[in-house]
């Protein structure tokens, strides 16, 4: 597991649009390190790092789910859970600009 994270760690992928757009963070800045901090059982700052990495696990743990055993309401809830996500993406990163 260690030379799993420690590979993540040297070959993370730099944000175009950081790069060329004077380096304002996009709205997925900070999941790779989120990743990589959930790896090495660090929850909380995995947390502060991307505020949804925890919803997205949710969400595509219940797709996977879903596709394996077409649940009643599985594409409602899906959906819910989409909104959920996207709404703590957009508010993090509204809140980028704030501080």
């Amino acid at each position: 597991m260690k030379e799993i994270i420690r590979f993540l760690e040297e070959n993370m992928l730099s944000c175009s649009y950081k790069k060329y757009l004077g380096g304002t963070d996009c709205m997925g800045c900070g999941m790779q390190r989120s990743i990589v901090h959930l790896l090495k059982g660090e929850f909380l700052d995995a947390l502060y790092m991307y505020p949804a990495i925890y919803t997205l696990i949710i969400m595509l743990v219940y797709l996977g789910l879903h596709l394996r055993f077409s649940f009643k309401y599985g594409a409602k809830i899906l959906l819910y859970l989409f909104i959920v996500n996207i709404s703590i993406i957009l508010i993090n990163y509204g809140l980028k600009f704030i501080n």
